[in-house]
């Protein structure tokens, strides 16, 4: 019996040993490649002086011209230089295109228009000094845009209680 056992013990020491040892059966690759497809695409509203204004995809990367581009180009009479065609856009963005009819700072209710303001249209707001207004410029250039009044709150140095003070004086169109 315990010569059984010896024999049993030794042919498994044997067999799993032969079985540890043998290469694994290769694995052939698979015949169709999976591509990971990332979003490609953003969606911006555009709207203003262009020749087909609303929804545009454009590609990630885009920037304000783009968009202008996609949207079939600017109108003859459009203010292209109050805007920033370099600064990136964002997925759901909006962008306005001022019109030479229109007046670029002021909106028809006195309002300022942020996303057009110059610097010193902005520093003559109540509030808001030169270095501030130059932060305001710069995110806006940085954005592409404004496209609420509360993205003002993403600008160093305006917290709830400064933009309540100037609320009621500017506008995002």
């Amino acid at each position: 019996m315990r010569l059984a056992v010896g024999v049993i013990g030794v042919a498994l020491v044997v067999a799993s040993t032969w079985f540890f040892t043998q290469p694994a059966a290769p694995v052939a690759p698979d015949a169709s490649p999976v591509a990971v497809v990332a979003a490609s695409t953003i969606t911006v509203h555009i709207s203003g002086a262009v020749q087909r204004p609303g929804l545009v995809e454009v590609p990630f990367s885009a920037r304000v011209a783009d968009v202008v581009a996609a949207a079939g180009g600017s109108t003859p009479d459009a203010m292209l230089a109050a805007i920033n065609l370099a600064a990136t856009v964002r997925d759901g963005e909006q962008i306005v295109i001022p019109d030479a009819s229109e007046p670029v700072a002021a909106a028809g209710d006195g309002k300022v228009r942020l996303n057009t303001a110059t610097q010193a249209e902005l520093e003559s707001i109540p509030g808001i000094g030169p270095v501030l207004a130059s932060r305001i410029v710069a995110a806006r250039d940085e954005q592409g845009g404004f496209s609420s009044i509360e993205d003002l709150l993403d600008v160093s140095g305006i917290g709830e209680a400064k933009l309540a003070s100037f609320r009621d004086v500017v506008t995002v169109p």
